[in-house]
């Protein structure tokens, strides 16, 4: 456990800093350019992973993999802010980001345990990294900036400096509500196998026909939170508060998760930590929306990111933490604290963000 912490907590570090890093590089070469260059390392660093030869290699390669994704989502926000007005944004933001993120890993578990069983392990990452090759030759063939953007902002505009950035209370809001959820994501990202295999004492393969499942409810609410929060803007609610009522609906369901300590076998365990998950795609799609109704989009790619690495180091210092609570007790002091950390990030941003409107470096 110790060992996979580290392996863990070396991408969530190279993947924090990487985040901002990334956005900024977004923001100042473009989405095309910049998301491109992004996800042809992280396919590098993919394929990378068929040469492991111990724990260490792991863990550099890891780190190697989080310099990579970094820039994702940062990018995939601002194209969305580039091609969809505020009453589409919540929906395709969905689509593009915790949606589609969380359809991949649906179908990681069942596949890769499937590709391993042909090809063994290392060339499940040959296969990954070769999905990663054809992605990166399609962007830079399709991909292009809508020549008008939905917002009526310029294309040319400068992204804002840091310092201004740095300087709104919106910003640390955000910043520090997801320093609060990102761990919680984190967790079940990388430890649910653990726990099914250590708690439930599940074989491989009963892992993989239950892992998912998490996965497949956090991609339908994401198009579900997204829908209803584009909806609610059509029918006439202000954008902020479609975007809040939805986020803190989400936000008091999560504690049902805690329930999956008692469950009666994986299954049920799994169903109750799946409603989690099904609360964070309401939560997440809206909040990545709320970005970009937020911020012009020649600096959502650098909020982003920012928000992206407070989430990252939060996530870095949890994983170190995870398995050191599980050797010394159980899974259930971490699932106890999934299970508040939503209404606490909740309530700091409706503190730090009473308004939700397009902000200016003049206001």
């Amino acid at each position: 456990n110790v060992e996979y912490s580290n392996a863990v907590s070396a991408f969530t570090l190279a993947y924090s800093v990487m985040f901002t890093l990334g956005g900024r590089m977004i923001d100042f070469w473009g989405t095309r350019a910049g998301l491109g260059v992004a996800v042809a390392f992280w396919t590098l660093a993919s394929l990378l992973h068929a040469a492991v030869r111990g724990a260490g290699d792991l863990t550099v390669y890891r780190f190697l993999l989080g310099v990579g994704e970094g820039g994702c989502f940062p990018g995939a926000a601002r194209g969305i802010l580039e091609w969809f007005p505020a009453r589409e944004r919540a929906l395709a933001m969905g689509i593009a980001t915790t949606g589609g993120s969380a359809m991949g890993a649906v179908l990681a578990p069942p596949l890769i345990v499937w590709v391993s069983t042909l090809v063994g392990w290392r060339g499940a990452f040959l296969v990954t990294g070769a999905i990663g090759v054809i992605w990166v030759a399609a962007w830079f063939l399709l991909y292009r900036t809508p020549a008008v953007l939905p917002a009526a902002e310029a294309a040319t505009e400068k992204p804002w400096p840091m310092a201004r950035l740095m300087a709104r209370r919106e910003v640390w809001g955000l910043l520090l509500s997801r320093f609060l959820f990102d761990p919680v994501f984190y967790f079940y990202m990388f430890w649910i196998p653990q726990y099914l295999s250590r708690e439930r004492g599940a074989s491989l393969e009963e892992i993989g026909r239950l892992a998912w499942i998490p996965f497949l409810t956090l991609g339908i609410s994401s198009l579900l939170g997204g829908a209803v929060s584009d909806s609610l803007v059509r029918r006439g609610w202000s954008i902020g508060k479609a975007r809040k009522s939805v986020m803190s609906a989400a936000a008091f369901f999560t504690p049902v998760s805690m329930l999956a300590m008692i469950a009666p076998d994986s299954f049920w365990a799994v169903v109750l930590m799946a409603c989690l998950m099904f609360a964070h795609g309401f939560w997440m799609t809206n909040y990545m929306t709320m970005i970009g109704d937020l911020f012009p989009s020649s600096s959502v790619g650098t909020v982003v990111g920012l928000t992206g690495t407070a989430g990252g180091l939060a996530g870095f210092l949890s994983s170190l933490a995870v398995g050191r609570i599980v050797d010394a007790v159980s899974f259930g002091p971490v699932l106890v604290t999934c299970g508040v950390l939503y209404p606490v990030a909740l309530a700091v941003l409706l503190l730090a963000i009473p308004r939700v409107e397009r902000l200016s470096l003049t206001r």
